[in-house]
This record gives structure tokens, sequence and C-alpha cells, in this order.
């Protein structure tokens, strides 16, 4: 049974997150503060972690930074906070979904299901190249002129939906949609973040990610 690691420190929550999920037939461990968070996640590796922010010991977004470290597990933030920076935060920091209490324990599953689905990739196309950058979906693995290039989770989603779509302009919501898997109802700077991270990170290659001024980004080769 794939297991769901569930980080809150409402009891309440956690044992309405439960009462849905095993249904599902996940398997499930619970911690009600970063600090155990960090501790089950790393002696017993879930497919996937359902985060709250508000935290004792460790909060939500270290403990989402440190995961990151050392993982691509999807994560959902779970929080009563619904301001837009919270939202742009947990995502920068490589979270995956965001849901805001109070929620629809069903919504909750959906989404869940949701990021496993992207996590484990069945499209048809396994190898993307696009001139001097090449992208393996199945070893997510990605190279420039053959040397290898390092990306974080979203990173990486962020450059194949571009090489899934070359020359063609993406809106900054629609790249939202598409790589992070959900409307995103907020700024969009997170998509600025991660553009300006990848030019670093893809400096040298003939292949660019073009801005198109009040539109969004596509992927040029050179």
């Amino acid at each position: 049974m794939p297991t769901l690691l569930l980080v809150d420190d409402e009891k309440s929550i956690i044992e309405l997150e439960r009462m849905y999920l095993e249904k599902e037939g996940y398997r499930i461990e619970v911690a009600y503060d970063g600090k155990t968070a960090l501790e089950k996640f790393r002696a017993d590796p879930p497919v996937a972690i359902i985060l709250d922010l508000m935290l004792p010991e460790i909060d939500g977004w270290e403990v989402c930074r440190r995961i990151r470290r050392e993982s691509d597990v999807p994560i959902l933030m779970l929080t009563a906070r619904d301001q837009d920076v919270d939202k742009i935060v947990g995502l920068e920091l490589g979270a995956d979904d965001y849901l805001t209490k109070p929620f629809n324990p069903r919504e909750l599953v959906a989404r869940v299901k949701a990021i496993l689905r992207r996590a484990s990739p069945t499209s048809k196309t396994k190898r993307l190249a696009v001139g001097d950058i090449t992208l393996d979906v199945d070893r997510r693995e990605v190279t420039v002129g053959g040397r290898p290039v390092n990306l974080r989770a979203k990173e990486f989603d962020l450059l194949a939906v571009l090489m899934q779509n070359p020359g063609i302009v993406l809106t900054r919501d629609r790249l939202l949609e598409i790589a992070w898997g959900f409307d995103f109802p907020g700024e969009t700077r997170t998509v600025d973040v991660h553009v300006a991270n990848l030019r670093k990170k893809l400096a040298g290659a003939r292949t660019q990610i073009e801005t198109v001024s009040g539109v969004g980004y596509k992927l040029v080769s050179g």
C-alpha cells in the first residue's frame, strides 16, 4: 500500500484526512510537529506528503525546504492561511499544490491523486530534444550539449512544458496550470522566479527561454 505522510498539529484534521484517504487504499503515517515529520519522512519515505504550514517545533515552510534538499516527493500544502504571498512562497519552496482550510475532503483526495499522477509520467514521449537541450522524462535528467544539468522538481516540470511546445508562446497562467497542475488564483511571480533559475542553470545553451513582453515565455532553439 502506498504511504502518505500527514503533517498537522490539529488531530481533528488528521483524522478527517485519514478517514477519506484510507478508503482510497493509502497507508497513513502522521506527525503533529515539523521535527517528527522530518524524522518520519527519512525513516519511511512516503509517496506524498500533506503538510500544514503552522506547526510547532519546525514550521511547514522549513520542513518543505529541508525535504526539497533531499527528495522530489510530491508535497500538498494545507493551511488556514489564504494570503497569496503564502501560496507563492510555498510554491517557490517546491510545493506541488496548495489547499486552504476549511477544505472539502473529496477535493483533498482528488488533489492527492493528481499530484501522484504528475509524479509518475505516463506520456508516450519519454525523451525530448530541442536544439542542444535534451530531457529524459523517465530518468528526470536534463543535459545541455551532453553536459548534465541538475534541476529542482518544478524547474524540470516547467522546462518539460516549454520543450513540449517549442517556439509557442505560453502565458504565465498557462504554465502554472500545466506545470503545477492547477489554476493558481493569485500572482504568477512564481513562474518568473523559476524561469530565472532555469536560465542560470541552462547558461551556455544555444536554446533559450525568451520573454514575450506582456504575454509569457517561449523556448527558441538557436
